[in-house]
């Protein structure tokens, strides 16, 4: 049998390890380049919703999530700054673990299956070579639209929730609130500004907690931050991205990013990632070539993701107009035509 032709996957977030982790399970040699190091904090809202799941499970990394004590959230409930909504059930369970841990677990399973993994080391040549993926580093854009993007987070004890998961929409971002194991609350927000504001230093716990007489501010009244749980980025970049007018190989952030209202970034990053595999594993095995490979998988991506990416994006631009906000948080509590397609339509 020909010896498999090695891939290299730069960027070990948790598209980067799944890819990773699924190509070794074919018995595929794989390096993979990852500037930080593990653990770490990342801004995210550290839960998996959707078909991503499916896709864990089938790479039999479900049942190692759940091992490493991830919990499930069964609830969740939108609200703007003033008005409440009312928390539902999920059709789906959501599977809940901080990614200071998924990322880790993930890296570990990649070793342990052989792969080669390059810690604090940043990738230096091209991505559009035959046998890389991209993986890692998100399209970043300084200003979209005429605002200035930027995400924090950070983990805090005694937040007072009404479900498992929230969603607060403000005049300029958004926070989302996500119980944790062991009693921990995951604090996530994106946020807006012009850029005729400079960068001028911000109080992240104040940003996180919301402006004065929201209801974020009032179920976050008694909750304690962890500093070292803080983590921040900026430059975020939300247009839709194809995948098939990429010239090189791309997966998870990489290719595109997903409002995160939607809760649906983590399972994009596991979706992608297993979409992947075989046409990559049939390159390594010179089943095919480089061009139908990558080809391949963009076309997968794009029939799976455009439609998700439409409909996030046009209702985070509604989400967006301050006079909307009350009343799509009404629509999400009372009317189920609503709730089910806007749900169902960014998964």
């Amino acid at each position: 049998m020909a010896t498999a032709k090695p891939i290299t996957i730069v960027g070990g977030g948790l598209a980067g390890l799944t890819l990773g982790i699924g190509l070794r399970q074919h018995g595929v040699p794989v390096t993979l380049w990852e500037a930080g190091r593990y653990p770490r904090h990342r801004v995210c809202g550290e839960f998996v919703s959707g078909q991503g799941q499916q896709s864990l499970e089938r790479l039999g990394l479900l049942q190692l999530l759940e091992n490493e004590g991830a919990i499930r959230a069964q609830t969740v409930e939108f609200c703007s700054a003033t008005v409440a909504g009312r928390a539902r059930q999920l059709p789906q369970r959501a599977v809940c673990l901080p990614r200071r841990q998924m990322d880790a677990l993930l890296a570990g399973c990649f070793r342990k299956l052989g792969g080669e993994l390059r810690e604090g080391q940043r990738w230096r040549d091209s991505t559009d070579g035959e046998g890389v993926v991209m993986a890692g580093g998100r399209r970043l854009q300084p200003v979209v639209d005429g605002w200035r993007w930027f995400g924090l987070k950070a983990h805090a004890t005694a937040a007072a929730m009404n479900a498992d998961l929230e969603m607060h929409v403000l005049a300029d971002g958004y926070v989302g609130l996500c119980r944790q194991p062991g009693g921990v609350v995951n604090v996530c927000g994106l946020f807006r500004r012009r850029p005729a504001s400079g960068d001028a230093p911000m109080d992240w716990e104040e940003q996180l907690r919301g402006p004065a007489g929201s209801l974020l501010r009032e179920r976050m009244r008694d909750a304690r931050f962890a500093p070292d749980s803080f983590c921040a980025v900026a430059g975020i970049n939300l247009r839709p991205q194809l995948a098939r007018r990429q010239t090189d190989c791309r997966i998870g952030d990489a290719l595109t990013m997903i409002p995160p209202f939607t809760g649906n970034g983590m399972s994009m990053a596991f979706e992608s990632a297993e979409m992947a595999i075989e046409p990559l594993a049939a390159w390594s095995r010179n089943k095919t070539d480089w061009s139908q490979a990558r080809q391949t998988i963009a076309d997968r991506c794009d029939a799976v993701f455009a439609g998700r990416l439409r409909c996030a994006k046009w209702l985070q631009q509604m989400m967006m107009i301050p006079a909307l906000q009350a009343a799509l948080v009404t629509l999400t509590a009372r009317n189920e035509w609503f709730w089910q397609t806007a749900f169902g339509r960014t998964r």
